[in-house]
C-alpha cells in the first residue's frame, strides 16, 4: 500500500488527489483547513469521487511515502507542520506550485534530495470544497531520476499526463513565459483580446520576452514560439475569459501569486543584468491596484 498526503486540496490538489484515490492500494489523506466529506470532480472522462481521510489538525498526522503540496508559494510556510508530521527518512515530496523556485522555498523544511518540483498545466476550478471542475486535459512534468520516475508512476493510471524531463528547468519556465502575460489581465480585470491594439501588444510581447530572456540566462532553452504563443493567445482571449490563477484571485479578492509569476522575472534579471522594465513597472501597478492582495 502507497500512502500519500496532499497538502492543500483546492483545485489542482483536490483534482490530482481524486485521480490518485482511483487506485485501490493507493491510501489518501487530505491536509486541510476546512473540513470536506468527500471529492467530487468533474473531468474530461467524466465524473470521478473519493472518499479519502480528511485532515484538518496537524497532530493528527503520520508519515506518509508520499507527500504532495499543492498549496500557493505565499503559503509555504503553513506547511512546515504538516510536513514536520508526514515526512520520514524515507519520505519523498513533491511541489506542485507556479513559478521557476519550488526547491528553493522548501529547501529550508525538506532535505533537498527528497523535494521533486513539479510543472503542472491542469485547468480546473474549485466552487465549493471538494467540489472540482477539470476543464481539460493535465500535463505534469518534473525531473528525471529516481524521484522524478516514482512520482510518474503514480499517475500512470490517471487522466493527468506525467513525464520526467531530463531538462525540467526548460519547462518550468517555458510554463512561466508562457503564463507571464497574465498579469495584464489582472491588472485591467479583463481580457485584452478585445481591447487588442499594437500598444497591447507591446507590453504582452515585452512581458514575454523578458521572461524568456532570463529563464535562457538561468540555462533554460527557451524557444521563440513560445512567446509568440504567449502573444498569440492574450491577442485572442475571449471577453469574460479568464486568463489564469493570478486573474481569478485578483477577480475573487484572493491574494495573489504576483513574486512567484513576475516578480521572480524582475529579480532574477537583476542577478543576470537584464533589464526587465516591463515586468517590473506591472508588478509595481499591481501591487498599487490591489496592495491587500499581492503576495511579495
Amino acid at each position: 500500500m502507497t500512502t500519500i498526503a496532499v497538502i492543500g486540496p483546492g483545485a489542482i490538489g483536490g483534482t490530482v488527489a481524486a485521480w490518485l484515490a482511483q487506485k485501490p492500494d493507493f491510501s489518501l489523506v487530505l491536509c486541510a483547513r476546512t473540513p470536506l466529506d468527500d471529492l467530487r470532480v468533474e473531468t474530461p472522462e467524466g465524473v470521478i469521487t473519493a472518499q479519502p481521510e480528511v485532515l484538518t489538525d496537524p497532530a493528527k498526522a503520520r508519515v506518509v511515502d508520499w507527500v504532495l503540496v499543492a498549496t500557493k508559494t505565499y503559503d509555504v510556510e503553513s506547511t512546515r507542520p504538516w510536513l514536520e508530521r508526514l515526512v520520514g527518512a524515507d519520505t519523498r515530496v513533491a511541489i506542485i506550485q507556479n513559478g521557476v523556485e519550488h526547491v528553493q522555498l522548501f529547501a529550508h523544511l525538506v532535505p533537498e534530495e527528497r523535494l521533486v518540483p513539479v510543472m503542472i498545466n491542469l485547468p480546473a476550478v474549485r466552487s465549493a470544497p471538494g467540489r472540482i471542475e477539470q476543464r481539460g486535459h493535465g500535463i505534469i512534468a518534473v525531473p528525471a531520476g529516481r524521484n522524478g520516475d516514482e512520482l510518474v508512476a503514480l499517475f500512470g493510471h490517471t487522466e493527468i499526463e506525467a513525464a520526467a524531463h531530463a531538462d525540467f528547468l526548460s519547462q518550468a519556465w517555458i510554463k512561466l513565459t508562457s503564463n507571464c502575460g497574465a498579469i495584464v489581465p489582472a491588472l485591467t480585470l479583463r481580457a485584452p483580446g478585445p481591447v487588442w491594439s499594437a500598444d497591447m501588444e507591446a507590453i504582452v510581447r515585452g512581458l514575454a520576452e523578458e521572461c524568456a530572456a532570463v529563464g535562457r540566462a538561468e540555462g533554460a532553452e527557451i524557444p521563440q514560439s513560445v512567446v509568440e504563443a504567449t502573444v498569440a493567445n492574450a491577442r485572442n482571449s475571449r471577453e469574460g475569459s479568464i486568463a489564469g490563477s493570478i486573474h481569478a484571485d485578483r477577480l475573487a479578492g484572493h491574494q495573489m501569486e504576483v513574486d512567484a509569476r513576475n516578480g521572480v522575472i524582475v529579480r532574477l534579471g537583476e542577478t543576470h543584468g537584464i533589464a526587465t522594465p516591463m515586468n517590473r513597472v506591472l508588478v509595481t501597478l499591481l501591487a498599487g491596484a490591489g496592495s491587500p492582495w499581492v503576495s511579495r
